[in-house]
């Protein structure tokens, strides 16, 4: 690591003579492999843009020139180049973040990891500088191909557009995918310029053949006319970025450095908006990612450096059991489709899409068009299930609440990853999806506290055709199974050790339903009589939840979601509107985002562990 231990700071790697690039980017290739093994993270984007971001950071002046990485998962080999080498707590507590982060560095500008968001960035950066006087400072955007298939990056492309003095390049990096291969029309124009000659060159030699044809009046001129007219968008597609008025540069070699600069050079140079369109290789230099499927590379936990195997295979998970269940219910029910956002294996529709693909439909990273498509299926007479991470259903409330909810749409919401994720960071804890969906008229939503109950309530969600329903479970391994002791209506009991009335009514929230349990028998254990419940459906609260508070001395909710307009909330208001006057105690999510750690690490510190619990029960009790 000789030469990139001394690239300290981007000035350091201009100074660098550009014979020994090539040596600097193997270097990090070997670096990226040997450290994001042990601690595992985004190890293919990154293999895929090493060249493109030492490029950039010779050619532009960080943090003078902002530079803003889309999503942000490519931004490790940009950490490195900024002094940043220590990656043996990559993602841990303490550690650097797997995403930029201000709190890290000058050189990071754009924290969050929702993508299709680098554009509207650098669109309001290039204009506040140049408001401010600043004209001579540079906004740089890289978007992957995947990226651009968000309806928000050409919000801002249109906008960029109709400035044409605006200093903003946009580089697009095109890997031909997001997390799997990128799908739609943009994808296939971005194909088409890859394997594409320029037309101007066609033109030239239109020009030659023209010169030696007879003049008839205008005929040559409108012949060339015609030739440019016609064939433009065939073998120039690039046309399409040109008609918006954008420059277009490319495509260019993402892992030849010298021509990178060199196109990087002219867009700087331009004066006004630009594109630079980068073909580069996802997971370049490490060969398990090239002669394996490249989307199980994209994020990565522990692997073998030499083989690219994990070290351990992890036991089943949440998403198993959606993936499965999903498949017998296509063979049951014909009328049941899904949606996935360019996320087809993590969220767990990739069995469904095996057994039934024409019933499988892949938006690419849009969400709000994926719930609002879901809405005309379901007007149609389909059932359709969108399968997508906790956190982006953010991205797509607007959709949720007027076009699905507001039109009693049959529609089911799959939330993979709810709750606390951990080494992520802030924007990918799942810790809203219960608040937002509390306040949407209509809406049903599940928590399943284990496997079985992810099956039966899912089979129970696709049975609603009159409005829109929400099952949600957290990451990782799937929580052993729970035998309720009884059913009080569609409310589970879980744990008692008294007859009617109790001290405490326990709520436990899906995948927190073994802590309320261990709770509960530990104040059940201090002489209290308790009992332990799973709504199932925690939204709207049950009658049944409301008529077992009436026989309770206190409440508590705990669910891992916000405190602030959660379950909890719900119940409490629940209850007050039906005349139950009982303490509720609410545990659950502080408002505020969170630092990046492990899932135990963040539980233990919001103080959601069975003893921390138990603790302050006691003195409210």
């Amino acid at each position: 690591m000789a030469l990139l231990e001394t690239i300290t700071s981007p000035a350091a790697l201009k100074a660098l003579p550009a014979d020994q690039l090539p040596a600097l980017a193997e270097e990090i290739r070997t670096f990226l492999v040997a450290e994001v093994s042990k601690t595992g993270g985004h190890l293919g984007p990154n293999l895929g843009v090493v060249e493109l971001t030492i490029a950039l950071h010779r050619v532009f002046e960080s943090p003078r020139d902002t530079l803003v990485f889309d999503t942000g998962h490519q931004s490790y080999v940009h950490k490195l180049l900024t002094g940043r080498q220590d990656f043996s707590k990559l993602k841990k507590k303490g550690g650097l973040s797997g995403y930029p982060s201000r709190s890290e560095s000058e050189h990071d500008v754009v924290e969050n990891s929702h993508a299709s968001t680098a554009l509207s960035w650098a669109d309001g950066i290039a204009k506040g500088r140049r408001l401010s006087g600043e004209s001579d400072r540079h906004t740089v955007a890289v978007i992957g191909d995947g990226a651009l298939t968000g309806g928000m990056a050409w919000e801002a492309i249109n906008n960029i557009a109709v400035d044409k003095t605006l200093p903003l390049v946009i580089v697009v990096n095109d890997n031909e995918r997001s997390y799997a291969p990128t799908i739609g029309g943009l994808a296939d124009h971005l194909a088409t310029l890859r394997t594409t000659r320029g037309y101007e060159r066609f033109l030239d030699w239109g020009k030659r053949s023209l010169a030696r044809t007879p003049v008839v009046g205008g005929a040559m001129f409108e012949t060339l006319h015609g030739v440019k007219k016609g064939i433009k968008d065939i073998v120039a597609p690039q046309g399409m970025f040109e008609d918006l008025g954008l420059k277009y540069l490319g495509p260019v070699d993402g892992h030849d450095e010298q021509a990178l600069e060199r196109a990087l050079s002219k867009a700087k140079d331009f004066g006004g908006p630009v594109i630079v369109h980068v073909i580069t290789q996802k997971g370049r230099g490490y060969q398990p990612a090239i002669d394996d499927d490249a989307d199980q590379f994209h994020s990565v936990g522990k692997i073998n450096p030499e083989t690219g195997l994990p070290f351990e295979v992890g036991g089943r998970i949440w998403t198993d059991e959606f993936n499965d269940e999903m498949v017998a219910i296509g063979r049951d029910r014909p009328d049941v489709v899904a949606l996935t956002a360019a996320m087809l294996i993590p969220v767990g529709l990739d069995g469904f899409a095996a057994a039934y693909p024409d019933r499988v439909f892949d938006v690419g990273i849009a969400e709000q068009h994926a719930v609002t498509m879901a809405s005309g299926l379901s007007y149609s007479g389909l059932h359709p299930v969108v399968a997508v991470y906790a956190t982006f259903l953010n991205r797509a409330f607007d959709q949720l609440l007027m076009d699905c909810a507001l039109h009693h749409a049959g529609v089911t919401f799959i939330l993979d990853r709810a709750g606390v994720t951990g080494s992520d960071g802030a924007s990918h804890n799942g810790m809203w999806d219960m608040t937002l969906t509390s306040i949407v008229p209509g809406l049903r939503l599940a928590a399943p506290r284990d496997g079985e109950q992810v099956r039966k309530q899912l089979r129970e969600a696709v049975d609603v055709s009159d409005g829109p329903t929400v099952i949600r479970f957290p990451k990782g391994d799937v929580a052993d199974p729970v035998t309720a002791v009884r059913a009080v209506g569609d409310v589970d009991v879980l744990f008692e050790n008294s007859g009617d009335e109790v001290d405490l009514l326990v709520v436990g929230v899906g995948a927190f339903a073994g802590l309320a349990i261990e709770a509960g028998e530990k104040i059940a254990a201090h002489g209290r009589s308790v009992r332990v419940v799973d709504p199932r459906w925690v939204i709207p609260v049950s009658d049944d939840v409301v008529g077992l508070a009436r026989r309770a001395a206190a409440v508590a909710v705990i669910e891992d979601n916000l405190v602030s307009g959660g379950v909890g909330a719900a119940v409490t208001l629940a209850l007050r509107d039906a005349g139950v006057d009982v303490p509720v105690h609410t545990y659950g999510i502080p408002k505020r985002f969170l630092d990046h750690a492990s899932r135990v690490q963040i539980l233990e510190e919001l103080g959601l562990t069975a003893d921390q619990v138990v603790l302050d029960l006691e003195k409210r009790l």
